[in-house]
């Protein structure tokens, strides 16, 4: 059983990049190379002479950078289970090994582009390799620091929006209205605003059931539609998700929340809320559609915020292999989310 804390106290820990993400895989490349163009500058003479450092440099590096891609791919399951320190650690040790490997095996050729002393040249480009290392290593730690805290503020907006005076108060009257004659009735809706305060308040992991959140989403509607009544509809197709997928939490309530009040809200005749769940190959589909009126206002800020901290979640956990979309009709407003299909692990 989950210990409720605090949402002040869900800091994301330090965590190593996942080796096995294409997003993760692009930025060590683009880095690395930027580095290397960076001492190719500072090693040569004069502007001329840069284009041959590079090469040289870039002849050890490719085969360095390549290998130790593949075995850090490789080794993802074994870096997961480690702590940050020791696997920075492993990290840096695994690229050195591969360093002084590559240059053993291929010393005629890099011993004519080094400074003609074997184990001199050895110990310099092994020692760069771990400065690198050390570089990629901080700077995905600091993105991390820097993205998680979409984590907390998703959380804290969460339930900034449970405890709105708008939302509480017509929630109660509604619950008011009932319990005399559908005490039943009242008792359940009790029970949902329950669900959703402590789903607010307590700690949650990184990725949760998608069946949770939509447990959790069918409740919020049904607190809205207890107010909205026939205003309110909803049409889920769900029945491609297979029912072991992950997601974070609080991705697709937020979208609803925006669905229902700057969509059906308005309309005098309501509308219906299109909830659209699939699973296509290694992907998963999330998307939203709702009726909106033919000249809306702009997103509250607070909305607008929440839409942001949804696109930094996914980046945060997921790099360039999330998309976003957001499309705005004439009469209609529409988000679709794809991300990758993450199994829930079996027990």
């Amino acid at each position: 059983m989950h210990k409720s804390r605090s949402i002040k106290q869900n800091d994301h820990p330090d965590a190593l990049p996942n080796f096995r993400n294409l997003g993760v895989t692009l930025r060590i490349l683009l880095i690395s190379n930027c580095l290397a163009l960076l001492q190719a500058i500072l090693m040569a003479s004069a502007w001329n002479d840069v284009p041959q450092r590079m090469m040289e440099i870039v002849t050890l590096l490719t085969p360095i950078l390549l290998s130790s891609l593949l075995v850090l791919w490789a080794a993802q399951p074994w870096l997961s289970r480690l702590t940050y320190h020791h696997g920075a650690l492993a990290v840096a040790a695994l690229v050195l090994v591969l360093t002084l490997s590559i240059h053993y095996i291929g010393s005629g050729l890099y011993q004519q582009m080094g400074s003609g002393y074997r184990y001199f040249d050895a110990m310099r480009y092994g020692l760069i390799s771990v400065i690198e290392s050390g570089i990629l290593l901080l700077y995905f730690r600091l993105r991390s620091r820097t993205l998680s805290r979409a984590l907390h503020d998703a959380r804290l907006q969460a339930l900034r929006a449970r405890i709105r005076p708008h939302f509480l108060f017509n929630s109660i009257n509604a619950v008011l209205g009932i319990v005399r004659t559908q005490p039943k009735q009242a008792e359940a809706v009790l029970e949902d605003m329950a669900d959703l305060f402590r789903m607010a308040m307590t700690e949650g992991d990184d990725l949760v059931p998608l069946r949770q959140e939509i447990q959790l989403c069918k409740q919020y509607l049904a607190l809205e539609q207890l107010r909205l009544g026939d205003r309110l509809r909803t049409d889920w197709q769900v029945q491609e998700v297979p029912d072991d997928a992950l997601i974070p939490p609080l991705l697709l309530q937020p979208l609803l929340e925006n669905a229902v009040y700057h969509g059906i809200e308005p309309l005098p005749q309501g509308g219906c809320v299109d909830i659209i769940l699939r699973c296509s190959g290694d992907e998963l589909h999330l998307k939203v559609k709702n009726p909106c009126a033919l000249r809306i206002d702009e997103l509250h800020p607070g909305n607008r915020i929440a839409l942001r901290n949804i696109r930094e979640r996914l980046d945060l956990l997921f790099d360039v292999e999330a998309r976003y979309k957001a499309e705005r009709g004439k009469d209609y407003y529409c988000v679709e989310i794809v991300m990758p299909y993450v199994k829930e692990k079996s027990t």
